[in-house]
């Protein structure tokens, strides 16, 4: 079998798996997104993943950011002066290669639901066609994601501050996350925060939902309909109404927390009984 090199690239991760003589190895480094990244910053993450794995025959690539056929070209052209000596590279988005990872191979139009730092859905049918619905970024989209999990948080605890005159106590844990000593610093953090910084605070929403936090809780049962809702319209584009379609989940929210990956795989059988 040939030396094949998988490489996804996300928002919150990097991850390359290497199979040589049937055995795998796995290494991780930073995230990468293409639309976010210089010609020089691309190639010099390509480089790292290349030091630490010997020279493939084949390499196919998924990366965040890669929506348009220029930009796959681009990322194609970057990856050939890395791995010169490949006979084979295949460079698309980090949608298709988490829709690869599929182990069921019975022909069936299947949706990925992605949630990790951002979120999309996207579809694809056994003839090729496909159907997507988000990948919008966090500013004009990202619904269920992350990001929006931990900004909404931001926002209902200086909604409830200034309603109610009292600091809530997922307030209280993300200012401990956050090393700050009052509310009034929040607006100087999260104009200066990253996507990923913001993100990051999805993981103090979950915690203070385990332990009954009603706005958690709210802001959590809003992110899992969403998802179900977008994932659902992304296999009627794709499929109609009635077709079967099998959902895949993926993304770094939804295969951390397993609790919120049933309540939206609950809601999606809701919608699309079958599935």
């Amino acid at each position: 079998m040939a030396d094949l090199l998988g490489i996804e690239c996300g928002a919150t991760q990097t991850v390359a798996l290497f199979e040589q003589a049937d055995e795998v190895q796995r290494a991780v480094f930073g995230p990468a997104n293409l639309r976010l990244l210089s010609d020089r910053q691309l190639a010099a993450h390509l480089r790292k993943i290349a030091k630490a794995i010997d020279l493939p025959e084949a390499v196919t690539i998924g990366m965040a950011g890669a929506r348009t056929t220029a930009d796959k070209k681009r990322l194609q052209k970057a990856a050939v002066k890395v791995w010169p000596k490949a006979s084979h590279i295949h460079a698309t988005n980090d949608l298709e290669t988490a829709l690869a990872a599929d182990t069921q191979r019975k022909p069936l139009d299947r949706v990925l639901v992605l949630s990790g730092t951002g979120s999309c859905c996207f579809g694809q049918a056994p003839d090729g066609t496909t159907a997507k619905l988000g990948g919008w970024g966090h500013i004009l989209g990202d619904k269920g994601s992350g990001y929006e999990i931990g900004l909404r948080a931001l926002k209902a605890c200086v909604f409830y501050l200034d309603r109610d005159g009292t600091w809530s106590a997922l307030g209280q844990r993300i200012l401990r996350r956050l090393q700050l000593n009052s509310p009034d610093q929040l607006i100087d953090w999260v104009a200066g925060a990253a996507k990923p910084e913001i993100a990051d605070l999805a993981r103090e929403v979950f915690a203070a939902h385990a332990r009954r936090d009603k706005i958690a809780a709210d802001i959590l049962d809003g992110a899992a309909s969403t998802l179900a809702k977008d994932a659902c319209a992304c296999a009627r584009k794709l499929a109609g109404k009635t077709k079967p379609v099998r959902f895949l989940l993926a993304g770094s929210v939804l295969l951390k927390q397993p609790k919120f990956a049933a309540k939206v795989a609950k809601s999606i059988r809701s919608r699309r009984p079958g599935s």
